[in-house]
C-alpha cells in the first residue's frame, strides 16, 4: 500500500502539506494586504489628494483648507485638490469620506460642525469619532460677542445685566440652528442665566444683514467676518468667545475675562477614513504642522483673525473628543433640533 494513512487516497496523501507549512502560507497571505499597505504609505503621495469641504466655497473652512492644501502640493509633490460637497451641515462631505477608500487619497475637512452634529442629528449613517481618524488640526478661530449699537451695553457685565432686566427682549440671530454661532450663544445663555429668543437664519449673510441694520440685537459672529464692521463702528464688540484675546482686538477682552470657564471656537483640522494607514496618517500630521509653522503662513492666519494649532493626531482626537462632548451638553440643555 503506498504512503499515507489508512483510508487516503494516493491524491489525497500527495495533496497533504505539513501543518507546519500550510500555516506558514497562510501567515504570509494574510501578510499581503498589510505590506501592500506599507509600501502604499512608503511611496504616499503618488497621486492627487482630495480635500473634501462640506460647504460652499469662499466659507472660512475652505478658505482656510484651500492655504494649507496649496502648501502641501508645493511640500509634497502631487495636489492636494479641494473639492465642496455642500448640505446636510456637513454631513454629505463627512459620509462620503467615511464612504471612501482608506488610502490617504480622500480627506476630510473636519469642522466644528462635526463635533456639533454627533449630538444634533438623532440619525446618522456613521459615527464620527468612530469612523474618521484624525489626521492634525489647523487652527482656532473666534467667535466674537457683538450687539447693534442701539443696544445700551458696553460689556459684557453689562450686557448679562441688560438682558436679565428685560428678560426675553433680546433677539440673538445665528447661522441656523446648531450653527457654531447659535451654540456659543446657547452656552453663554447655560453659563449665565440670561434669555434670549433666537432667530435662526439660512447662512451668516442674511443673519449679518438684519444685526447690521438693528432688526435682530446680539450674534456670536465668526470674527473675521465681523472685523470690519466692528472697526468701523456699525457693530459693538463686547467679547471674543476664545480663552485668549485676538490679535485683531487687542483691547476686546474675552467672554471667559467675565463668564469663567467660558469657550467656543471653530476648530478645523484634517481627518482620514478610520482605517487609513498610520504611516500615511503621520506623513500628513508632520506635513500640515511645518506649514502651521512656515511664518507666511502665520501671518496668512493673523491676517483672517486666526490662530495656527498644531499637535499630533492623538492631540487632534482629544480635541474632537472634548469638543463633542461640550456641545452634546449644550444642544441637550437647550434643546436643539435641526430643521
Amino acid at each position: 500500500m503506498p504512503a499515507g494513512k489508512v483510508g487516503e487516497t494516493p491524491g489525497e496523501t500527495k495533496m497533504k502539506l505539513p501543518r507546519r507549512k500550510l500555516l506558514h502560507l497562510a501567515a504570509g497571505a494574510a501578510a499581503l494586504p498589510m505590506i501592500s499597505r506599507m509600501a502604499n504609505a512608503r511611496t504616499y503621495p503618488a497621486r492627487p489628494v482630495r480635500i473634501i469641504v462640506g460647504f460652499a466655497a469662499g466659507q472660512a473652512i475652505d478658505i482656510l483648507v484651500r492655504i494649507i492644501g496649496q502648501r502641501l502640493s508645493e511640500r509634497l509633490g502631487q495636489q492636494f485638490i479641494v473639492e465642496n460637497q455642500p448640505g446636510a451641515g456637513g454631513n454629505i462631505a463627512t459620509e462620503h469620506v467615511v464612504r471612501a477608500s482608506p488610502d490617504g487619497y480622500t480627506l476630510l475637512a473636519v469642522g466644528s460642525n462635526n463635533y456639533i452634529n454627533a449630538s444634533l442629528y438623532a440619525r446618522l449613517n456613521f459615527n464620527f469619532i468612530h469612523d474618521i481618524a484624525a489626521v492634525a488640526s489647523i487652527s482656532r478661530t473666534p467667535n466674537v460677542l457683538e450687539v447693534h449699537p442701539s443696544i445700551p451695553v458696553n460689556t459684557v457685565l453689562e450686557f448679562i445685566a441688560y438682558a436679565k432686566a428685560h428678560p426675553g427682549k433680546l433677539s440673538m440671530a445665528s447661522a441656523g440652528n446648531g450653527s457654531t454661532s447659535h451654540v456659543a450663544g446657547e452656552l453663554f445663555k447655560m453659563m449665565t442665566g440670561v434669555s434670549m429668543i433666537h432667530v435662526p437664519y439660512r447662512g451668516s449673510a442674511l443673519a449679518f444683514e438684519d444685526l447690521l441694520s438693528g432688526r435682530v440685537d446680539v450674534m456670536f459672529d465668526n470674527l473675521p467676518s465681523s472685523i470690519e464692521y466692528i472697526r468701523a463702528g456699525s457693530l459693538r464688540a463686547l467679547a471674543v468667545t476664545t480663552t485668549a484675546r485676538s490679535e485683531l482686538l487687542p483691547d476686546i477682552p474675552t467672554v471667559g475675562d467675565f463668564v469663567p470657564g467660558y469657550e467656543a471656537s471653530a476648530l478645523p483640522g484634517i481627518g482620514a477614513p478610520r482605517t487609513t494607514p498610520i504611516e500615511i496618517i503621520d506623513t500628513l500630521n508632520q506635513e500640515v504642522n511645518a506649514v502651521l509653522a512656515d511664518p507666511r503662513i502665520k501671518t496668512r492666519f493673523a491676517d483672517l483673525g486666526v490662530a495656527a494649532v498644531d499637535g499630533s493626531p492623538a492631540d487632534f482626537a482629544k480635541l474632537i473628543a472634548d469638543e463633542t462632548e461640550k456641545w452634546a451638553k449644550v444642544i441637550k440643555f437647550a434643546g436643539i433640533k435641526p430643521v
